[in-house]
C-alpha cells in the first residue's frame, strides 16, 4: 500500500540525520530571535500595527529586491501558494495583539505554549509523525515551566473573556500556519516563500493600523535601525530560519522548541531592563532549557532503532 502524499510528506520532511540536526539548529536559532524581538520593540515608539506594516514591508521590499538580482524573482505563482501562511500570520499576530491588549500576559503566554498539543495531535494524523513518550513527558515540563514563568509576571492584570478568545484564536491560527507553511514549501523556495509572506502581513497590516487610529507617518532617522535589527533580524534569523527548519523536522519538534522564546524574552528583560525574575521564575525557565535539551538529545534514537529494526 502507497503512502498518502500528506504522509509521505511528512516523512520527506525528516529528511537524513545531519539534515535534522540543521532543522533543529535553525528552529532554536529561530525561536531565540523571536524572543528577542520584544526587548527591540520598546526602543520604537509605534502602534503595534504600524510596527507590523513597515517591519514587514521593509524585508519584503529589500528581500524581494535581492532576489531579483538574483534572477529568482517573486512570482505570482508564489504568492498564490503563499497566501494561506500569510494570512494566517497576518491573523496571529493581530490576534496576538489583541490578546495582550485585553486579557493578563500570563494568560496569552500558557495559551500560546499549548500550541504543542495542538500541532503534535495534528502532526501525528496528517504526516505520521509521532512523539515518543519521554519526549510528551519532557514536553509536558516544558509547557509548566513556561506556565509558572507567565505566572510569575501575572501581578494583577485584569482578565478577559474577549481577550482569552483572542488567545486562542492566535493559538489555532499559529498551528495552522506550521502546516501552511509546510505545504507551501513543496512548491515554492523557503526564501521566496519568506518574502511572500511578509508582504502579506505587512499590507494587511496597513489598512488595520489606519482603522486604529494609529499614526502611520515615516519614522524617524533613528527608529529606522531598530525596523531594520526587527526586519532582518527576525526576518532572516526568525521566519526564514523557522521555515526551512519546517522542512526537515518532525512539527511537533519544531512547536516544541518555539516554547524557549517566552524564556529568551524574559531573561533578555532581565538583563537589559532589569526587569524582576523570582527564584521560581529562574527555576521554571532552567527547567524550560533541561526539558528542550533532553528532547533534542533524543531525536537521532528513533532513526537508528528503525535501521537496526531493518538489517535484523
Amino acid at each position: 500500500m502507497s503512502e498518502t502524499p500528506l504522509v509521505a510528506a511528512g516523512a520527506a520532511a525528516a529528511g537524513s540525520r545531519s539534515d535534522l540536526s540543521l532543522g533543529i539548529a535553525a528552529g532554536t536559532v529561530a525561536v531565540t530571535a523571536w524572543g528577542s524581538s520584544g526587548i527591540i520593540v520598546r526602543f520604537l515608539d509605534m502602534g503595534a500595527l504600524a510596527l507590523m506594516a513597515y517591519r514587514y514591508l521593509l524585508y519584503a521590499v529589500v528581500m524581494a529586491l535581492v532576489l531579483g538580482m538574483r534572477r529568482t524573482p517573486v512570482t505570482w505563482a508564489g504568492m498564490r501558494h503563499s497566501l494561506l501562511g500569510g494570512l494566517s500570520l497576518g491573523a496571529v499576530t493581530g490576534l496576538f495583539i489583541v490578546a495582550v491588549q485585553l486579557t493578563a500576559i500570563a494568560n496569552v503566554t500558557i495559551m500560546a505554549a499549548l500550541h504543542v498539543v495542538v500541532v503534535s495531535a495534528a502532526s501525528r494524523l496528517l504526516f505520521g509523525e509521532r512523539m515518543r513518550r519521554r519526549d510528551v513527558g519532557f514536553a509536558v515540563l516544558a509547557m509548566g515551566g513556561v506556565a509558572m514563568v507567565a505566572l510569575g509576571s501575572a501581578g494583577s492584570e485584569n482578565w478577559s473573556l474577549g481577550g482569552d478568545l483572542a488567545a486562542v484564536g492566535a493559538l489555532l491560527g499559529w498551528a495552522f500556519y506550521f502546516f501552511a507553511t509546510r505545504r507551501a514549501q513543496t512548491r515554492v523556495s523557503t526564501q521566496e516563500y519568506t518574502v511572500c509572506v511578509a508582504i502579506y502581513v505587512g499590507v494587511l497590516s496597513l489598512p488595520l493600523a489606519a482603522l486604529a487610529g494609529q499614526d502611520l507617518s515615516w519614522p524617524a532617522g533613528g527608529e529606522w535601525m531598530w525596523l531594520a535589527v526587527l526586519a532582518f533580524g527576525m526576518g532572516i534569523l526568525g521566519h526564514n530560519a523557522m521555515n526551512w527548519s519546517l522542512q526537515h523536522v518532525p512539527l511537533w519538534l519544531a512547536s516544541t522548541l518555539s516554547l524557549l522564546t517566552p524564556v529568551v524574552a524574559s531573561a533578555l528583560a532581565w538583563l537589559v531592563f532589569d526587569e524582576a525574575l523570582s527564584v521560581w521564575q529562574m527555576l521554571a525557565m532552567a527547567l524550560v532549557v533541561a526539558s528542550l535539551t533532553m528532547i533534542v538529545r533524543g531525536q537521532s534514537r528513533p532513526r537508528t532503532a528503525r535501521v537496526r529494526a531493518a538489517k535484523g
